[in-house]
C-alpha cells in the first residue's frame, strides 16, 4: 500500500503522517511507502519503519503533478492549498494552487491509464458554503462561496466528481470544519484567530480577536480532521450514491463560548490575555461563513468529532501545548 500525502508539510499533513505511522495499515492491506509532497521538504521522523520519501515542488506545474503520480499511490490525500486569506489577497496565486494544482493532479492520475484508479481524499471546506443561511446547514444546501478560496475547493469538489463518476478516480471529499486548536505559529488563514485566542494566552502571549464574541463558527481538532481523512480513505464510495462530497461534524460555538471555556480550563489571568481589536477585512469574511451544520449522514457513515469547547482545549493540551 502506497501513500501519498500532498500538503505534507502542513500541520494537518503532520498529524495524519504520525496516525498512519501509528497504524501501520491502511484499508486492510500494510502500509509499504509513504511519500510526503509540498512546496518546501516535509519533516518526518527518521527513524520510521516505513519508507518515508518526500518531494517538493509547485503543484500548479503539471510536470510536478505527473512526477508525484508516477509511483502510482494507492492512496492520495489531497490537502494541498493556499489557505483562505491569502487566497483572496493573491488571486492568481490562489486559483493557480487551489484550482488549477487540483484540476492537474486529477490528470495526471487519467494520464496512468485505466487501470489506475486511486482512492483520493480531497481537503475541501465549510467556505464553499454562503450567507444567508439556515440555522443549520444540511447536506443538499448549494454552494454559493463568498470568497475567492471556497469558490476554488467549491470547483476542485466538481471535478473529482467528474473523475470519480468517469471511474478515473475513486475519490472523496470532505468539508472540513475549521481546524481548532491550530499548534504552532499563525498562518494567514482568515480563520486563524479561532485557534490564536486559545493558543496564544495557553503560551503565555497576548492574542489579538478581530470580531465580535457573538460570531458563532463551526470547529474540529486536528485530531478529528486525521481521523476523518483515514476514515474517509477506508470507507466504501459506493455508499455515497455518486454524492461523493460530505460535510464534516464538528462543534458549534460563539467566540464568547470558546473564551468561557478557556476561563474554565486557565483561569481568568489567562483570559485577561486576549486583546479586541477589530478588523473590517476579517469582520467581512467571516460574516459569510458558515455557522452550524447537521451532518446526520456523516455521522452515520462513522465520522466523529468533539462535542464541547473544553474537548477542543483539552485536546490541545495534550497533544500539542509546548511540545
Amino acid at each position: 500500500m502506497k501513500i501519498l500525502i500532498m500538503g505534507g508539510a502542513g500541520m494537518v499533513g503532520q498529524k495524519l503522517l504520525n496516525l498512519i505511522l501509528k497504524k501501520q495499515e491502511l484499508r486492510n492491506k500494510k502500509v509499504s511507502e509513504i511519500t510526503l509532497f509540498d512546496i518546501i521538504k516535509a519533516p518526518y521522523p527518521e527513524n520510521s519503519s516505513i519508507p518515508i520519501l518526500t518531494k517538493s515542488g509547485d503543484i500548479s506545474d503539471p510536470t510536478v503533478s505527473n512526477d508525484i503520480i508516477s509511483s502510482k499511490p494507492d492512496v492520495i490525500f489531497h490537502l494541498a492549498a493556499i489557505v483562505s486569506g491569502q487566497a483572496e489577497q493573491e488571486f492568481d496565486l490562489g486559483w493557480n494552487i487551489n484550482a488549477k494544482g487540483s484540476w492537474g493532479l486529477f490528470e495526471a492520475i487519467r494520464s496512468q491509464g485505466d487501470e489506475y484508479c486511486p482512492r483520493v481524499v480531497f481537503t475541501s471546506s465549510i467556505a464553499v458554503f454562503g450567507a444567508p443561511f439556515p440555522d443549520k446547514i444540511p447536506d443538499d444546501f448549494f454552494t454559493t462561496p463568498l470568497t475567492s478560496y471556497g469558490a476554488q475547493k467549491a470547483i476542485s469538489e466538481l471535478l473529482l466528481a467528474d473523475y470519480s463518476r468517469k471511474e478515473m478516480i475513486d475519490g472523496i471529499s470532505i468539508r472540513l470544519p475549521t481546524i481548532c486548536v491550530r499548534p504552532g505559529k499563525p498562518n494567514l488563514a482568515a480563520s486563524g484567530f479561532f485557534s490564536g485566542i486559545i493558543r496564544e494566552p495557553l503560551n503565555g502571549k497576548e492574542a489579538i480577536l478581530p470580531v465580535d464574541t457573538d460570531v458563532r463558527h463551526w470547529h474540529a481538532t486536528p485530531r478529528s480532521a486525521a481521523g476523518f481523512l483515514i476514515h474517509a480513505a477506508e470507507i466504501d464510495t459506493k455508499k455515497l450514491n455518486n454524492r461523493i462530497t460530505l460535510n464534516m461534524p464538528g462543534l458549534s460555538a460563539t467566540v464568547q463560548e470558546q473564551i468561557d471555556a478557556l476561563g474554565r480550563i486557565a483561569g481568568h489571568d489567562v483570559v485577561k490575555l486576549i486583546k479586541h481589536q477589530p478588523d473590517p477585512v476579517i469582520q467581512k469574511i467571516v460574516s459569510g461563513w458558515a455557522r452550524n451544520f447537521d451532518t446526520q449522514r456523516s455521522i452515520d457513515l462513522g465520522f466523529k468529532a468533539e462535542s464541547s469547547f473544553d474537548e477542543i482545549i483539552k485536546i490541545y493540551i495534550e497533544d500539542d501545548l509546548k511540545k
